[in-house]
């Protein structure tokens, strides 16, 4: 039995060459109960996925299409599907991967949660009753090592802060400053968990169960992993108190502490 929820949904799914998953994931969003939309972000992909999300929107008024002049990064579709569903009034935003990765019959129980109070919800692999399937070791090591940076770089209780699979409420997206986000790939997701938890918004997460993708090929890259790595480091950099130490050099120059007289 699916949870239940009230309230309008935008479902925000990017997609880059996902012309074998689309038409399915589709029909299963948009029968799910409740009023949820679907809003695809195309990145010109070569197969025709952008093609077929028209034809799709033609034929429901509850899907639509943003096409993009290329591969411009998950992050950047993330925030020009924010966009459109704040400009349309929708009162959550979710976001997943168009592969199955992320199963359509788990998103009631996001915009549950979300609706219980939660400011944004993650569907969580690594909380109890959450798990993986269909990883390489070497995969499932990038993840951890990920998430637990993530927590002992900058304090981020997310247990799965990687993850895709995410509900906001719109009160977080209207916060934050989503133009001055640096981050274009998936290194957005840890920024946006690092931000929404240094606002005081409050975080859950309800278990998943992620399956590796059947079909097409993986988008994310060695490229991926170490802009996510920079992200970190930027952010902790950004997070030390570099207005105390400031403050301190300032009275050493005139004389305060640390002076040389």
């Amino acid at each position: 039995m699916n949870p239940a929820w009230s309230g309008s949904a935008l479902m925000i799914v990017p997609t880059y060459n996902e012309r074998e998953n689309l038409p399915a994931l589709v029909r299963q969003l948009r029968s799910l109960p409740g009023d949820l939309h679907v809003l695809i972000v195309d990145d010109h992909s070569p197969d025709g996925t952008g093609a077929l999300a028209d034809d799709l929107a033609a034929r429901d008024a509850g899907v639509a299409v943003l096409h993009r002049s290329g591969k411009l990064g998950l992050g950047t579709a993330y925030k020009a599907g924010f966009a459109y569903g704040l400009a349309r009034g929708y009162a959550y935003l979710c976001t997943m991967d168009a592969d199955f990765s992320h199963n359509p019959a788990d998103v009631p129980a996001l915009l549950a949660k979300a609706q219980g109070g939660d400011d944004m919800v993650v569907g969580s692999r690594y909380v109890p009753g959450g798990s993986v399937v269909g990883w390489p070791r070497l995969r499932k090591l990038v993840s951890f090592v990920a998430n637990r940076a993530a927590y002992l770089f900058l304090g981020v209780a997310t247990r799965d802060c990687t993850a895709g699979f995410r509900c906001y409420r719109r009160i977080v997206l209207e916060t934050i400053p989503l133009e001055t986000i640096f981050s274009g790939g998936y290194s957005f997701l840890i920024e946006m968990a690092f931000l929404c938890q240094e606002a005081g918004f409050r975080i859950g997460e309800t278990p998943i169960t992620f399956v590796n993708r059947t079909q097409g090929s993986s988008k994310i890259s060695k490229t991926e992993i170490y802009k996510a790595m920079y992200t970190l480091l930027r952010l902790r950099t950004r997070s030390l108190p570099w207005e105390r130490l400031e403050s301190v050099y300032r009275k050493g120059r005139t004389g305060g502490v640390g002076s040389r007289q």
